[in-house]
C-alpha cells in the first residue's frame, strides 16, 4: 500500500519531473525549427548553340527530399530570368558568349538548393558584302566580302553562286552552285539586265550567314555617226583564150554597201579583131549575178576593149543619233545587219573569162603572136561606216 514518503524524497522527484518535461518541451521546439532542403537537378540541351537558338532545361529529376517543391527560379545567365511552377522550361539566346545558368529549387518548407549549367552561344558571322551601284554592260564587277569577320576570331569559308539562272555544276538546282570560294570575285559581264545570286559565310563551328544580292546592270550608250568611204580593189592578170580568173571580195564586212562599179581592161591589141572577153559578178549572199562583154576598142583612136558592171542605191544612208547596246560590237552587228540593209553582204565574186583572143597567126602553121591578153580589173565599191563615240548618261 501506499507508503509515506519523506519530503527529502518528494523534493527529488519533482526535480526529475521537470527536468523530463524540459528536455520534451526543447526537443520539441527543436522538431518545428528544422528545415530539410531539397536536391536540385539540372539538365540542359544543347549546351553549345548558335546565335539565335534555344536551349531547352530540365530539372524534373529534382527531388523535395521532404515535402513537394513548389518553385523553380531560373536565371539564365543573359539578364533574362524565369519563374516556374514545373521544372521544364527553354530559353533563346539572341548574343554570342559562355553564360552560366543557375537554378533555384524551392520545396514547401522553404528549403532551397541550386544548380548550374554552363552555356556556349556561338557567335554568327558578320557578313559585309559591297558591290558597285552604277554596273554598264562589259564592266568587271568586284564583289568584296574581305571586310567581313567572325565575333571569336574564327576563320571564315566562302561560297559565292554567282548567278541564279545558271546551274554551273549541272545538278538541277541553279541556287546552289559554288562558283568561288575567295573572298572577292570579280565578275564579268557581257550583257544588260539583272544578276542575282548569293553569298554564303561559314564559321568553324558551322555558324553560316547568307546574303542575296542582285545586280543591275545597264546597257552602254554611243553617238553614232556614218561616214562615206570607197574602198578599191584592182588586179592586173593575163589570161591565154578560153582561160577563166576568180577574186573574191568582202566589202560590207565593216560598213554598209551602197554601190559599186566594176571596169575591166584590155591590153589593146595592134591587129584587128579586138579580144572578147567577160567580166562577171557574183554576191553569194544575195544570189546577185551580172556579166557583162568587152566592147569598142578602136585601134585608130588608141581606145581599150572594156567591159564594166555598176550598181547604185544598194542600201538606205546610215541615221546618225544615239543608240543604247550592250557593246560596240552588238551595236556594228544591230546596224550593219537591220533589215532591209543587208544588200552586199558576205562574199562577191568576180571572175575574168577569155572567149576570144586574137589574131591568128599571119602564116599557116605560124605560132600565134598573141595567144592571150593582159587585162586590168578595177573594183569601187562606195560603203556607209559607222562611226561609234560612247557617251554618259544625262
Amino acid at each position: 500500500m501506499w507508503q509515506i514518503m519523506s519530503g527529502r524524497t518528494v523534493r527529488s522527484l519533482l526535480m526529475v519531473g521537470l527536468m523530463v518535461c524540459s528536455s520534451f518541451v526543447a526537443g520539441c521546439t527543436g522538431a518545428l525549427d528544422f528545415t530539410v532542403d531539397p536536391r536540385a537537378n539540372l539538365t540542359a540541351y544543347p549546351l553549345l548553340i548558335q546565335e539565335g537558338e534555344t536551349v531547352t532545361f530540365d530539372a524534373r529529376d529534382s527531388e523535395p527530399i521532404e515535402g513537394v517543391i513548389t518553385e523553380f527560379l531560373w536565371d539564365f545567365g543573359d539578364g533574362q530570368t524565369a519563374d516556374t511552377t514545373t521544372g521544364f522550361t527553354s530559353h533563346r539566346y539572341t548574343t554570342f558568349g559562355i553564360f552560366i545558368v543557375e537554378l533555384t529549387v524551392i520545396n514547401d518548407q522553404g528549403g532551397e538548393d541550386k544548380a548550374t549549367a554552363l552555356i556556349n552561344v556561338n557567335g554568327a558571322p558578320l557578313l559585309n558584302l559591297t558591290y558597285p551601284d552604277s554596273i554598264r554592260s562589259g564592266d568587271s564587277v568586284r564583289l568584296d566580302a574581305s571586310n567581313s569577320f567572325d565575333p571569336e576570331g574564327d576563320e571564315l569559308d566562302f561560297e559565292w553562286d554567282l548567278d541564279w539562272g545558271k546551274d554551273s555544276d549541272g545538278d538541277g538546282d541553279m541556287r546552289n552552285d559554288i562558283d568561288s570560294t575567295d573572298s572577292t570575285v570579280l565578275l564579268p559581264t557581257n550583257r544588260s539586265g539583272t544578276i542575282q545570286g548569293s553569298l554564303t559565310v561559314t564559321d568553324s563551328a558551322e555558324a553560316m550567314v547568307k546574303e542575296l544580292f542582285t545586280l543591275e546592270i545597264t546597257s552602254r550608250r554611243y553617238e553614232v555617226t556614218w561616214e562615206t568611204k570607197e574602198i578599191e580593189y584592182s588586179w592586173d592578170e593575163y589570161l591565154d583564150q578560153g582561160q577563166q580568173w576568180e577574186g573574191n571580195i568582202t566589202p560590207g564586212e565593216d560598213g554598209r554597201v551602197t554601190a559599186f562599179l566594176g571596169v575591166l581592161e584590155l591590153q589593146q591589141d595592134v591587129l584587128a579583131p579586138q579580144d572578147n572577153f567577160t567580166l562577171s559578178i557574183f554576191i553569194v549572199n544575195d544570189g546577185y549575178d551580172r556579166s557583162a562583154q568587152t566592147e569598142g576598142g578602136n585601134i585608130t583612136a588608141n581606145e581599150s576593149t572594156s567591159a564594166s558592171l555598176s550598181a547604185d542605191n544598194m542600201n538606205p544612208n546610215g541615221e546618225d543619233g544615239i543608240y543604247d547596246s550592250d557593246s560596240e560590237e552588238a551595236l556594228l552587228q544591230q546596224l550593219l545587219t537591220a533589215p532591209g540593209t543587208r544588200s552586199g553582204q558576205g562574199t562577191w565574186i568576180w571572175s575574168v573569162s577569155a572567149q576570144q583572143a586574137e589574131p591568128d597567126p599571119l602564116f599557116e602553121g605560124a605560132p600565134d603572136p598573141d595567144p592571150g591578153n593582159d587585162w586590168t580589173l578595177t573594183v569601187t565599191v562606195t560603203v556607209l561606216i559607222p562611226k561609234l563615240t560612247e557617251i554618259a548618261y544625262e
